[in-house]
């Protein structure tokens, strides 16, 4: 399989029956990509699959055979500098353990590129795939918030940036 991931090119070959998250977590050392459930419930495994947010333990690695896959660790910048998603998740409150982390940041980040100044009840169906058992979520809907303004004043129509 060929696919770029956050902006690489990766060539492997992998068993049919890998999983996405598998094959990012162990051939590609992209650790960021949690595992929770397995079963696409909980959206720690979050990837953007050619923008696209997917549940990476429900996808075969073959599937993404000449994909584009952003993983948690290709939305910060070059430079490692947070993203507007990531600084308003930490400004806000919007995490505490951290496992959940990874897909949220995944599924806002394509949240706010489809829909630029959600309402609180977009924001709830849009994250309706993600689990957080620590922080109640009002920090999280904060923080979507937070990252919208940013995005908007930046200028830039690209959440990553």
């Amino acid at each position: 399989m060929k696919v770029t991931i956050n902006g690489v090119p990766t060539e492997a070959v992998v068993e049919p029956r890998l999983t996405l998250a598998d094959f990012l977590r162990e051939r590609c050392g992209l650790t960021g990509t949690h595992l929770g459930c397995e079963h696409g419930a909980c959206g720690a495994c979050t990837v953007l699959v050619d923008g696209q947010a997917v549940r990476s333990c429900l996808m075969f690695a073959v599937q993404a055979d000449g994909t584009e896959v952003t993983t948690v660790e290709g939305i910060a910048g070059e430079d490692g500098e947070l993203s507007p998603v990531q600084a308003a998740l930490r400004d806000c409150h919007g995490l505490q353990c951290g496992f959940c982390t990874p897909g949220f940041v995944v599924s806002i980040t394509a949240l706010l590129r489809d829909n630029p100044q959600p309402s609180d009840q977009e924001i709830r169906e849009g994250l309706s795939g993600n689990f957080c058992r620590c922080t109640g979520y009002q920090g999280i809907i904060n923080a979507v918030h937070r990252a919208a303004e940013a995005v908007r004043e930046s200028g830039s129509p690209d959440p990553v940036s």
